[in-house]
């Protein structure tokens, strides 16, 4: 079985100063996250993505507006000697307009894509790890049985992670 790094996207891999961030302009890199990522890929993790994107439910912008972004991003970590395996996102909110207007397995904190992400790729929950910044992602990451849910905020948070940073930096000192 594989082993994989999860990765929350708005306010991980990037800065989420106004919630929605959809395009190239707005998106501002954690520089952090090349050197936290590079270290489990060389370690042999597979890198995923899993996002809510309640954005494209509510009409902010499109799912393709989304995966133009997704692309772009997955080319500047290429281009930093990490790869992106995949990203996995819910475009649903109950609130959303149209097609997105319904609750879904996949919406964090429901463990629906990191369900379908360990399916696809064969991977192990017991040897994997999520890094996200809400409670949600702690708590996708224990529904889901991954055994290090890493929690970066200055926040308190009552949720069930195996290690809490205040910010990426001090995580990367940790780990190298």
């Amino acid at each position: 079985m594989n082993k994989a790094l999860f990765l929350d996207r708005d306010g991980i891999i990037n800065y989420d100063e106004n919630g929605y961030t959809h395009n190239i302009e707005e998106f501002r890199f954690k520089e952090e996250i090349f050197n936290i990522s590079r270290y489990f890929y060389n370690k042999g993790y597979i890198i995923i993505v899993v996002t809510n994107q309640s954005g494209i439910a509510r009409g902010f912008y499109s799912e393709e507006d989304f995966i133009n972004l997704s692309k772009w991003m997955m080319n500047e970590f290429k281009i930093r000697k990490v790869e992106i395996k995949d990203i996995f996102y819910c475009p649903y909110h109950k609130d959303g307009i149209g097609i997105y207007r319904k609750d879904s397995f996949d919406r964090k904190p429901n463990p629906g894509m990191l369900i379908k992400a360990m399916n696809k790729y064969n991977i192990s929950p017991e040897e994997s790890i999520m890094i996200g910044d809400k409670e949600s992602d702690i708590i996708a990451a224990k529904r889901s049985k991954i055994a290090t849910r890493i929690l970066i905020s200055e926040e308190i948070c009552m949720c069930d992670y195996t290690k809490k940073y205040s910010n990426l930096k001090e995580y990367e000192r940790a780990l190298l």
